[in-house]
């Protein structure tokens, strides 16, 4: 009883110190997001075109009133994206004394779908900041990462005297945009990574070193030369004024980098008239995703002191019990089965991915997520992979060893206990939910999420929770599969068979869950840096962006796998079997994927 009542404070602890890390996270990316309340961040909405709804974000500083106009700025992000992701952006313009509006593009974060209407939602967008009576309309600017640029592009073609400048982050005109020329867009910066993934989908050059020589990049600046980085082309006076910047980053970190950032605010303060001229330099943006992360941390750690302290409520307290002592593989079987479930998800990244497009699959009602559905496809077939795999090595191998389902935590005793089964999901429902909470009143009290750089923890709308449903049980399938080989044929031991400690299962189910990826990313990078282009890169044709958008989308898998790995393990070693672990990641990942991801179906 003593050991229990100090497991008992322990985990009330250990629940006030995860709810204080979000508290200080939040408070730490207010302050920071609102400049020290010298801006005011507004979560807004208004209906565009064909009475499409949109949401934005509204940066307005403390002095701009309507009597005293400032310059206005609109901020699109790129692909899968949203609208916090031009966080960096959108907090050095506001501190600048402009008015920001960062929109959700159509089908992406709160705005409406379907993906790619309404010109992304980009007119609709430099319509309503220009609407603003604190906003002064001849002094507009537009900033675009990635498909933001196509989006601003396409919206200064229609609306060609709306704006007076404009800032494209590794993107480029022609591509879901009208082609650019040496006077059109109207005074155009061009801030583009030095390591550009979509080097040759953007600029029509296959190695991303050779970006400021490609033929496009000089029809843009009307030269013949190769374009000198940091050199002024044309004039700012009559609107034909060219700027290209070249930041040590990838394309995904062009929003996460000071010297992206400290470029566009260079360009507009050359290009606008007014603001405060706080020099470029003079950042503080990051702060704000240390806020987000140190956030996104104190949820992690919610979810084990929830899930220890419901385990000791009389309802789920027959779920609590300890693992059947292991009957994994030993030896050279473990490193063998480890090896082969570390590199099958990521050797069949890119293949399985790509399954979608090969077969002219489209975004339909019960999956209307591309990029979900084509996560979906992958982790199925991952999902057949190991459960075959799984399955010959017990017939083959582990039968000898008299292992049943009830040693490897699918089964009580000789059969499914459905009850148990049942009051599993509800355990997993619950902690999702606690954990899921504290992100609405966040985003309630603070205006502010959990992300960190690519990967983010968006509260869902209620289109999103009906998504949600239609993908949550491929993804349990998934989870169930992964945590029957980790947990059975992968469960580490010590040198006598022993049980290992928490920690150093943990530690081994995240190396196994996540080192492909990063091996993956590494050999993708490394040949990027050294050789301007990805090891691995798409066929030139109407998909050559699926390796380096699904290179780009592999980074969420990190925080993603990691969070499941925690999660796996200690619910596990609290429940002895895998279905809490299995169900809370499955919830867990369905939502952060599908509220990240863009809607290109109608509902």
């Amino acid at each position: 009883m003593p050991n229990e009542n100090k497991s008992k404070r322990t985990q009330i602890i250990m629940l006030i110190v995860a709810l204080f890390v979000i508290l200080v996270g939040n408070l730490l990316a207010f302050m920071i997001q609102t400049d020290g309340c010298k801006v005011k961040v507004s979560d807004v909405r208004f209906t565009g075109t064909n009475d499409i709804m949109m949401s934005a974000l509204l940066y307005v500083p403390k002095d701009v009133t309507a009597k005293n106009p400032a310059p206005g700025i609109l901020a699109i992000h790129g692909y899968i994206n949203s609208r916090e992701t031009q966080d960096g952006f959108a907090i050095e313009f506001a501190r600048r004394g402009y008015v920001v509006l960062a929109i959700d593009q159509t089908g992406h974060g709160y705005s409406d779908p379907p993906a790619f209407a309404n010109q992304f939602g980009a007119s609709d967008g430099l319509r309503y900041l220009s609407s603003l009576n604190i906003v002064d309309k001849e002094n507009i600017g537009l900033e675009g990462h990635s498909m933001g640029g196509y989006a601003i592009v396409t919206t200064a073609s229609i609306m060609r005297d709306a704006y007076k400048s404009m800032v494209l982050e590794s993107t480029a005109p022609g591509v879901l945009a009208p082609p650019g020329n040496a006077t059109f867009p109207r005074n155009l910066a061009v801030v583009q990574s030095n390591r550009e993934e979509f080097s040759e989908m953007h600029w029509g050059v296959v190695n991303s070193k050779d970006i400021a020589k490609g033929d496009k990049m000089k029809a843009l600046f009307g030269t013949q030369s190769e374009v000198v980085v940091g050199k002024l082309y044309g004039s700012i006076a009559d609107g034909t004024a060219r700027k290209l910047y070249m930041p040590s980053t990838i394309h995904a970190g062009v929003h996460f980098s000071t010297e992206a950032i400290g470029d566009a605010i260079e360009w507009f303060q050359a290009t606008l008239q007014g603001g405060n001229g706080l020099p470029p330099s003079d950042q503080i943006w990051y702060w704000k995703e240390i806020g987000n992360l140190i956030a996104l941390i104190g949820m992690i750690l919610l979810f084990f002191p929830v899930g220890g302290l419901l385990l000791r409520c009389s309802f789920f307290k027959e779920l609590e019990e300890a693992p059947a002592k292991p009957k994994s593989a030993k030896g050279t079987a473990w490193w063998i089965s480890a090896v082969i479930i570390v590199a099958v998800p990521a050797l069949t990244w890119f293949p399985f991915i790509d399954i979608f497009n090969k077969l002219g699959w489209t975004p339909n009602v019960n999956f209307p997520e591309s990029i979900t559905t084509q996560v979906m496809i992958w982790a199925l077939l991952v999902a057949v992979i190991a459960a075959a795999l799984f399955l010959i090595w017990h017939f083959a191998f582990n039968r000898k060893a008299k292992a049943t389902a009830s040693d490897y935590g699918l089964t009580w005793g000789k059969k499914l206990d459905w009850v148990k089964i049942g009051k599993s999901f509800l355990l997993a429902v619950v902690v999702v939910l606690a954990g899921y909470l504290t992100l609405v009143l966040s985003a309630l009290l603070f205006t502010v999420d959990y992300r960190f750089w690519v990967f983010a923890v968006k509260p869902m709308s209620l289109l999103h929770f009906q998504i949600f449903l239609g993908y949550l049980i491929p993804f349990i399938l998934f989870f169930v599969a992964l945590a029957t080989v980790l947990h059975g044929q992968l469960r580490p031991t010590g040198r006598k068979g022993t049980e290992l400690s928490l920690g150093s299962e943990m530690a081994i189910n995240w190396a196994l869950l996540v080192l492909g990826f990063v091996i993956l990313l590494l050999v993708q990078y490394i040949s990027l840096i050294t050789s301007g282009r990805l090891a691995f890169i798409s066929p030139s044709g109407p998909f050559v962006y699926v390796i380096p958008l699904f290179t780009i989308i592999a980074f969420q898998l990190l925080p993603l796998m990691t969070i499941v790995a925690l999660a796996y393990t200690y619910f596990y070693r609290k429940t002895g079997h895998i279905y809490v672990g299995a169900f809370l990641c499955a919830m867990l990942v369905t939502w952060i994927v599908v509220a990240s991801q863009a809607i290109h179906f109608a509902l």
